[in-house]
């Protein structure tokens, strides 16, 4: 199928997932149609199907997006004390999520509306970055370091925890992210403490 007429690949492909990041974060998948995507780049709704097979491709194509530069983003160092690495993936892992409040959301929230292949292979990725923060927990418990009963929960407390940060955060508020940050650190160590 031939692109309409002045449209560039490299320039509407993105306005296409960035319309649809924004919409579906601030209004639901369920809510948000193709035309409405194609009415926020300022296509045609034929136009859209250039750049994805339908909605559910393009919901799927932003989670896995995210999730791809999670993993490629969170650096571990195994050789290091357990306490360092932790408090590497908190800082880590609020900073990231901080600069991303719409992906976080869809990320989490639409889960629901994948289709089980899509929701299956969303999770393995999801399971991935779920599985280094384990291996912290699990090194430290091993070296002493942490007194952690169940590293599973422990784990998605965690990450939930640390999740959480983006729904109530405003830069302008009376905390900066660093003074989050190392909140949030002090009651981790305290939790695997």
């Amino acid at each position: 199928m031939a692109r309409t007429a002045g449209s560039h690949s490299q320039i509407t492909g993105p306005r296409v997932r960035a319309a649809a990041l924004k919409l579906f974060s601030d209004q639901g998948f369920a809510a948000v149609s193709m035309r409405a995507i194609a009415q926020e780049v300022g296509v045609q709704v034929g136009a859209l199907y250039n750049y994805t097979r339908d909605k559910q491709t393009l919901l799927f194509d932003l989670m896995q997006s995210h999730m791809d530069t999670l993993l490629r983003a969170f650096e571990d160092n195994p050789q290091a004390a357990a306490d360092a690495r932790l408090q590497h993936f908190v800082t880590f892992h609020i900073a990231f999520h901080h600069d991303r409040p719409d992906a976080v959301f869809i990320a989490y929230m639409e889960l629901r509306n994948l289709t089980p292949d899509n929701f299956a292979r969303i999770e393995t990725l999801r399971r991935r970055y779920e599985d280094r923060l384990e291996a912290i927990l699990r090194d430290g418990v091993a070296q002493g370091a942490f007194d952690i009963v169940d590293t599973k929960i422990t784990t998605l407390a965690i990450i939930a925890m640390l999740t959480g940060v983006n729904t109530w955060f405003r830069p302008e508020g009376r905390l900066s992210l660093v003074d989050v940050q190392t909140q949030y650190w002090d009651m981790v160590r305290k939790l695997v403490s």
